[in-house]
Order: structure tokens, then sequence, then C-alpha cells
């Protein structure tokens, strides 16, 4: 059974499926695909190609719009967004541009807190926490379990690394390598994030490893592809190392400094 709220705007076209629940004064458009068990509470305004799956909680967000980017010529596009994501009052979720593969994407389990906003070609990974006001530019990618903390802005094509941690009120203009964290203006990496790896059951053999990784690579005189093929070497045994390894080799930003 799906209810909807009589001061709502369903378009015809669009497709909710069971247990959905549109509060009042929303707005669904035609082309909107809601899964099952998702509430969309009062104000939101869901429009373009968008997909939704199932036991999300919109609040009075922006979902779907056309991107800010002069670029964009109305080509069709679209934003897909998985299970179990939460999105607060006033976020903005854009949809893509020809420029980003057409589609801004969120994965599942994710939180995105009030006024946040989320760029055309942005893909962010499962389990991801964006905190409050946090300014995603376009083409950005964030990896799983990436925490943002609020008042960030993210500089267009930069990557953060799946486990790691940007502190409130940052400035990001280059990648943040997994499992470190990133903090200031312009942010600065400042080690691993040891006390979220820790929440999350990592071994402390793994912990010590990238620890000792981080000290190798950032804190020495050498070039940092030697640094990188020494640390690969000693360390071969723990993917989370190699992971490190192969996000800093194909960074085309650069990585934020330490």
């Amino acid at each position: 059974m799906v209810t909807i709220h009589p001061t709502a705007i369903v378009e015809s076209g669009a497709e909710l499926d069971e247990g959905v629940v549109v509060g009042a004064f929303s707005y669904i458009g035609k082309q909107v695909k809601i899964g099952k068990n998702t509430v969309i509470r009062q104000g939101a305004v869901i429009e373009g190609d968008t997909s939704i799956g199932e036991e999300c909680t919109i609040f009075g967000a922006t979902i779907g719009v056309e991107p800010q980017d002069l670029k964009y010529k109305g080509e069709p596009s679209k934003v897909i967004i998985g299970n179990r994501v939460t999105v607060r009052e006033y976020v903005t979720i854009h949809r893509g541009t020809e420029g980003g593969g057409l589609i801004t994407k969120i994965g599942d389990n994710v939180l995105l807190m009030a006024y946040a906003h989320i760029a055309h070609d942005v893909i962010i990974g499962n389990n991801v926490i964006i905190a409050n006001s946090v300014q995603v530019a376009g083409h950005v990618v964030i990896e799983d379990f990436a925490i943002v903390g609020g008042l960030t802005g993210i500089h267009q094509f930069v990557r953060i690394g799946k486990h790691a941690m940007v502190g409130g009120a940052s400035a990001v203009h280059r990648d943040v390598p997994p499992f470190t964290m990133a903090q200031g203006n312009r942010a600065r990496l400042t080690g691993i994030n040891i006390v979220g790896l820790k929440r999350r059951g990592f071994p402390r053999k793994t912990i010590r490893a990238l620890t000792a990784t981080f000290e190798k690579v950032f804190k020495t005189a050498e070039p940092i592809q030697i640094s990188l093929s020494k640390v690969e070497e000693e360390f071969k045994n723990f993917p989370e190392v190699m992971d490190f390894v192969n996000f800093i080799r194909s960074s085309k930003r650069g990585i934020c400094p330490a």
C-alpha cells in the first residue's frame, strides 16, 4: 500500500513501490522511481530521472534537478540513490552531465546531513557520512565508510578514499588517501584514522602497518614513488596498504600534503 498525503503532487508516470509514504506538500516527478518502504517527508522535491532505493528517508530535500554546470545543455541524465539512505533537510542532489557519465550516484547506508550539496556526477560509496553544510563539487568521488565533517568544501574532481575522515571546516583541494585523516584550509593529512579503523574492527597489525606506511611515505625526504615502492615490498601481504599505494599512484589531482 502506498500512502500519499492529499497536498502532495505525484506526477503520472512516477513509480512508487509498496510501503512508500509521500508527505505533505512534496513533489514527485513523472520519471521518479521509489523503492519499498521509503518515506518522503514533507516538502521534498524529487524530479528528473531519479531512482531511490528501499527503506530510505528523505526529508525536505531537493533531488534530481538540473546541474549548476554551464556546459549542461539538457541532455538526459540521472540520479541513483541506494538503499537505507537518509537525506536530511535542505540537501540538494543534482543529476549528472555528459562530461561525467550522466549519473550522480549514492550508495547504500549513507547519511547526508542538513544543507549538504551533492553536485553533478558525484559518486558516493556505501556507509558514508556527510555532515551538515558540506559542499561537494562536481565529479568528486567519496569511497566507502568515509566521513566528511561539517562546513567542509571539496573541490571538483577530488577523491576521498575509503575509511578516510575529513575534519570539519576544511577545504579539500587534493585527494585524501584511504584510511587517513585530513583537516584544514587547505587540507593537510594528519595521520591514519586509527580510531575509525578500531571501531570498524580492523586488526592491530593492519593498523600498525598502515601507520608505518604513512610515516615512510609522508615523513621522508626521498621521492614519493621510491617510498611507495619500499612500503609496497615491505607490506605486500596487507591489502589495505596496497589500496593506499594504488590510490596515491592513480591520483590525477595530487595528494594532500602531510
